[in-house]
């Protein structure tokens, strides 16, 4: 296993490669505001985190990543365009997995600019590749885009879209509600009967919980008008589901989802974009032809990327997380830069990993 001098010296070396290709180094504390991390995330980040307390500054979390203090720092007072890179520990708790490193340090490289996306979507990728170049990995890549895109355009209500939007991340879920948004799905007889009932709130038991009797009735009237909302149509549904098996080299994956478009229209303005980040790609030397582009990856671990998304993963190590991984994240800039944003793109390597892979290849 390599040690920790190894790793910090392989970090080095990758930071002054990126440094190179134009980037300023940036050190962000490793402390970050917990108020900042539970907003974006929700409660769910501390199953994943480290959190303590000051009494000055109040609950802080050790730095679960680099990408959130870089575009806090480059909203409040960045120059554009911008080009980052850092080096550093990240912390992560570890509740299932005792051999995952609940501590390792990540080299990363983002890139602020609003001329050329799809150029910026390129070079990042292109220079993750070009720092793994001789390790045996697979590429994985994506786009968040063309699926948000897809839900957004549904010809359903604004509720509807929302609930499956909020639950994009979590495959299984969006499924269920898919199905009954399809009418696929009946309600429950207990469901039923509560929908149907003349006055749902007429009952003697004591009121428990946090929610009032008003929020009560307000859901209860929600979920009637979903009921009686038309379903979403076969054309709409067919075209999601073909959208999500999509799972092709990128020049066959477009030409599929073109096909897809003719059902759902809503996804070409995404379509154009992942065309031209494949001339993007193929101008920096990628050969497109042997990139694989899978439709529904990134849904599960990438919560803030919403457009280009991508992995390097180790084909002979199924035990080893990703080696690399990045994506988009414009929303994330308009979220923390309190209205403004900017397009940003980015990426962080595993410098601990390559090095293992390169000791097992010995």
């Amino acid at each position: 296993m390599p040690n920790r001098s190894q790793i910090q010296a392989r970090a080095a070396m990758m930071r002054v490669r990126f440094e190179a290709a134009g980037a300023q180094v940036v050190d962000p504390p490793l402390l970050q505001s917990a108020e900042t991390l539970l907003d974006l995330y929700g409660e769910d980040i501390r199953a994943r985190a480290y959190v303590t307390s000051d009494a000055l500054r109040g609950e802080q979390m050790l730095r679960p990543d680099f990408t959130l203090p870089v575009v806090q720092m480059h909203m409040r007072d960045g120059a554009e365009p911008a080009r980052y890179t850092y080096s550093g520990e990240v912390f992560r708790r570890q509740e299932h997995d005792p051999d995952r490193a609940n501590e390792y340090i990540q080299v990363g490289y983002e890139v602020f600019d609003r001329e050329d996306p799809a150029g910026a979507d390129a070079e990042v990728f292109s220079l993750m590749a070009l720092q793994l170049r001789g390790l045996p990995l697979r590429a994985a890549t994506g786009d968040i885009g063309i699926l948000t895109a897809a839900v957004e355009g549904l010809r359903t209500t604004e509720r509807r879209k929302a609930a499956l939007m909020r639950h994009l991340w979590r495959p299984r879920r969006f499924r269920i509600l898919l199905d009954r948004f399809a009418g696929r799905k009946a309600p429950s007889e207990g469901r039923a009967a509560l929908l149907d009932a003349a006055d749902p709130m007429a009952f003697d038991a004591p009121m428990i919980g946090k929610r009032r009797k008003a929020e009560i009735a307000a859901r209860i009237e929600a979920l009637r008008e979903d009921r009686d909302t038309p379903p979403i149509s076969d054309n709409e549904l067919a075209g999601l589901e073909t959208l999500l098996n999509v799972r092709e080299t990128m020049p066959f994956a477009l030409e599929q989802l073109r096909d897809v478009a003719v059902d759902l229209p809503q996804i070409t303005p995404a379509l154009d974009r992942l065309e031209a980040r494949v001339a993007a790609l193929q101008a920096r030397g990628v050969d497109v032809d042997r990139l694989d582009f899978e439709a529904a990856y990134g849904r599960t671990s990438m919560e803030y990327y919403d457009g280009f998304v991508f992995g390097f993963y180790a084909e002979g190590r199924p035990d080893l997380p990703p080696i690399a991984t990045g994506g988009r994240y414009d929303a994330l800039t308009r979220q923390l830069g309190r209205g403004d944003e900017i397009p940003a793109v980015g990426g962080v390597l595993r410098p601990d990993l390559m090095l293992e892979i390169e000791e097992g290849a010995v």
